[in-house]
């Protein structure tokens, strides 16, 4: 089957009764497709953060539907959840355990997974974030960036199809950031659909297959990076005026 987010008119109201809440996420429809590369790119508060949590059932919609691989997220959240793997804007909120092996252990463990799938489970994924042989280190020891590839280790040993990242670069220092970089840009390649959270396409413009710009909780672009550049900078986001190769050499701030 192929791996695909389905999202139908989705409307999501916060705080209140649903029927009087503030708007977050206002009847969006959007299909995320198998190995895509998608930035879901918006100013703070433009309801980045709430539509995707609808993608594994975090945020139950007011209206609308979602499903993932063809099956609604509210019949089954224990499949949406090992299906879509989510990493939160701070890491802290999702590392659970003391060690890097046990916190990267906790989701196979909660499947139900037996001892040797959970061990091939916390390997591969610690591999594919280049901390092979980390398991024994302490969570607290750890630089933010490391911090946020453990959380991404996480999420991967659920072995998702797809891996959503809620702004995996703030915070970070430049060589913290090009590490989580290559890791996402790896993971790609080997066929895992990633969707990144964002209000700064730096690191993430010449990776992306499509970007997706919300604005007061409506998509308002969907198209390719450079199709999209245009509109973006108009509803507050960070976008490049060119490329060059792999780096991103001149920038236009949002409003200039």
């Amino acid at each position: 089957m192929v791996a695909v987010i389905d999202v139908r008119g989705v409307t999501c109201r916060c705080g209140g009764r649903n029927s009087d809440g503030v708007v977050a996420v206002n009847d969006v429809t959007l299909s995320i497709g198998d190995g895509e590369f998608v930035v879901l790119a918006g100013a703070n508060g433009s309801g980045k953060t709430t539509l995707i949590r609808t993608f594994n059932g975090l945020v139950k919609p007011t209206s609308g539907h979602v499903s993932v691989n063809g099956r609604p997220v509210t019949d089954d959240l224990v499949a949406a959840r090992q299906a879509v793997g989510m990493v939160f804007q701070d890491p802290r909120d999702q590392l659970v355990a003391a060690t890097v092996g046990a916190d990267v252990a906790f989701g196979p463990e909660n499947l139900g997974c037996s001892h040797a799938e959970i061990d091939r489970r916390v390997r591969e994924a610690l591999a594919a974030v280049n901390l092979s042989g980390r398991e024994a280190d302490r969570i607290a020891t750890l630089s933010g960036g490391e911090r946020e590839r453990v959380a991404i280790a996480g999420a991967l040993a659920m072995e998702p199809d797809h891996l959503v990242c809620d702004e995996p670069f703030t915070g970070l220092d430049e060589p913290a950031r090009r590490s989580v970089l290559d890791r996402l840009r790896v993971l790609h390649e080997r066929g895992t659909g990633i969707v990144i959270v964002t209000h700064d396409l730096r690191d993430v413009f010449h990776l992306a297959d499509r970007v997706v710009g919300l604005s007061d909780g409506r998509v308002v672009v969907d198209a390719p990076p450079a199709e999209a550049a245009e509109s973006l900078s108009d509803i507050g986001v960070r976008v490049p005026e060119r490329t060059v190769g792999d780096e991103v050499d001149n920038w236009t701030e949002p409003g200039r």
